[in-house]
C-alpha cells in the first residue's frame, strides 16, 4: 500500500470514526428518525452537488430501482438503528459495536448466499461475539436494558450492511460507484421523508437544537457521508476491496479517541479487551484462505 493509499485509509477510518461522536451529539436532542433523515438527505444533497460538479451523467443503466431498494437496507434503516443506539450509548461504544460487520456479512453468506463457511471464519464469529459480550458487561457503561437496546441496534444495523454487501454485487456491480451511492442516498431518503414527516407532527422534539447540533448534522452528512462514501469507492479502485475493507479495525479506535477527547467518555480496560477480541476474529474472518 502507498503511503498516500495508507493516508486515505487512515482519513477515511477517522471520518467514519467521528460519524459515531456526531451521532451521539444529535441523536439525544431530535430523537431517533430526524437524526437518521437528516442525515442521509444532508449527504444526498452533497453527492449531487459532487456529481454535477464533476459532470458525472446520470446513467443508472436500468438499475435505478434496485439502487433505491439497496439504500433502504444499506442507509435508511442502519441510518436509524445507530440513531437510537447514539441516545443510550458512548459513541466508543458504537463504534467497537459497528467492527462486527464482516462478522455478520460472513453468517449471512453462510445462511442465505451459499458462501463457503470455514472453521476459522465460525470460529471468528463466536469470537466476536464473545468480545461484543465482554465489552457490554464489563465496560463503563452499567449493563442493563438501555444498554442491551443500544447493542441490539447495532448488531441490527451490521445485519443490514451485512445484507446489502452480497445484494449489491448481484444488483449493482457494474454500475459506477458514485452512481450507487447517491442512488443508496435517494432511497434512504424517500424511506425515511414520511417517518421524518410523521414523527415531527406526532412527537416533534422539544427543541430542534442550537448551532452545535446542526454543525454536527452538516459534518455527519456531508463529511461523514457523502465524502466518505467517495474516498471509500476511491480506495476500492486502488487497492482492492480485501484491503480497503481493513478500515473496519481502524474505525473503533477513532471512535473511542474521539468520543474519550471531545465528549469524556470513559475509557476502561473493556474497551481493550472487546475490541482485541473483535479484531482477532476480524482477522480469522478477513485473511486469505490458503490454497
Amino acid at each position: 500500500m502507498s503511503p498516500i493509499a495508507l493516508a486515505r485509509l487512515l482519513t477515511l477510518a477517522a471520518v467514519w470514526g467521528a460519524s459515531f461522536l456526531f451521532m451521539r451529539i444529535i441523536a439525544p436532542e431530535l430523537g431517533t428518525v430526524p437524526t437518521a433523515f437528516f442525515r442521509v438527505s444532508i449527504a444526498c444533497l452533497g453527492l449531487i452537488a459532487i456529481l454535477a460538479a464533476a459532470r458525472v451523467r446520470w446513467d443508472f443503466e436500468g438499475k435505478l430501482g434496485a439502487c433505491l431498494v439497496l439504500g433502504m437496507i444499506n442507509s435508511g434503516i442502519p441510518a436509524t438503528f445507530y440513531s437510537v443506539a447514539a441516545q443510550v450509548l458512548p459513541a466508543g461504544y458504537s463504534a467497537i459495536f459497528n467492527a462486527t460487520t464482516p462478522l455478520m456479512g460472513v453468517l449471512i453468506g453462510a445462511l442465505f448466499f451459499r458462501e463457503a463457511m470455514t472453521l476459522p471464519k465460525l470460529c471468528g464469529i463466536f469470537l466476536g461475539l464473545f468480545g461484543v459480550g465482554i465489552l457490554s458487561g464489563a465496560g463503563p457503561v452499567a449493563l442493563d436494558m438501555a444498554l442491551v437496546q443500544g447493542a441490539l441496534a447495532c448488531l441490527a444495523a451490521t445485519t443490514c450492511y451485512g445484507f446489502a454487501g452480497f445484494l449489491a454485487r448481484r444488483w449493482v456491480g457494474t454500475l459506477d460507484s458514485r452512481l450507487s451511492a447517491l442512488g443508496s442516498m435517494l432511497g434512504a431518503t424517500l424511506l425515511l421523508s414520511p417517518l421524518f414527516v410523521w414523527s415531527a407532527m406526532s412527537q416533534p422534539p422539544a427543541s430542534w437544537g442550537g448551532w452545535q447540533v446542526w454543525l454536527s448534522l452538516l459534518g455527519l452528512g456531508l463529511l461523514c457521508t457523502a465524502f466518505a462514501y467517495i474516498l471509500y469507492f476511491r480506495l476500492l479502485n486502488e487497492i482492492g476491496p480485501v484491503k480497503a475493507s481493513t478500515v473496519t479495525f481502524l474505525i473503533p479506535v477513532f471512535g473511542v479517541l474521539w468520543g474519550a477527547w471531545l465528549l469524556d467518555e470513559p475509557l476502561s480496560m473493556a474497551h481493550l479487551y472487546g475490541g482485541l477480541l473483535i479484531g482477532a476474529a476480524l482477522w480469522l474472518v478477513l485473511r486469505p484462505a490458503r490454497h
